[in-house]
C-alpha cells in the first residue's frame, strides 16, 4: 500500500508514521528533509519549492511501487511540500515499513534518491547574496 502526494500543507510526519505502521512488520523507518540555514558555507533565508503536480504525484506512484516491489516493502508514505519554505521546516518526509530493518532502510533510501532524481518538483534558495535555481545553470 502506498499513499503520496504534493502539498503546500505542512508535512505531520507523524501521520505518515502512523499510516503506514502495520502489526505484520518489524520495522518503520523515516526520513526527513528540512530546510537548513548554510549551503556551502552561505546563509540561506528560505526556499521556495514549484511543482508540475500531477507528473509528480504520479512519478511518486511509481516510486513506491518500485519500493515495495524490490525491498518487500509492506507500506509506503512519501510528501513532498511546495511553496515557501523557512529555516527548518520540512520539504519532504517518507515513511516505510517491512518486516525487516533491512528491507525499511533500503526501501527508505531508495524511495528519496528516486524523487530526489526523477520526481518534477524544482527548487529556489533565497540568500543574502540573491536567489538561484538549485540545480540550474541559469
Amino acid at each position: 500500500m502506498k499513499h503520496v502526494a504534493v502539498t503546500q500543507e505542512e508535512i505531520d510526519v507523524r501521520h505518515l508514521i502512523e499510516w503506514v505502521q502495520d502489526r505484520n512488520c518489524g520495522a518503520v523507518c523515516t526520513f526527513m528533509g528540512t530546510v537548513r540555514e548554510f549551503t556551502h558555507g552561505k546563509r540561506t533565508l528560505y526556499l521556495e519549492y514549484e511543482a508540475y503536480q500531477e507528473m509528480a504525484e504520479k512519478m511518486m506512484e511509481k516510486i513506491g511501487d518500485e519500493v515495495l516491489e524490490k525491498f518487500q516493502c509492506t507500506k509506503i508514505a512519501a510528501v513532498h511540500r511546495v511553496g515557501r519554505l523557512d529555516i527548518g521546516e520540512v520539504a519532504v518526509a517518507i515513511a516505510v515499513s517491512a518486516p525487516h530493518r533491512k528491507d525499511a532502510f533500503q526501501g527508505c533510501r531508495y524511495a528519496i534518491d528516486r524523487i530526489k532524481e526523477f520526481v518534477p518538483i524544482w527548487k529556489k534558495e533565497y540568500g543574502e547574496d540573491g536567489s538561484y535555481w538549485v540545480g540550474c545553470n541559469c
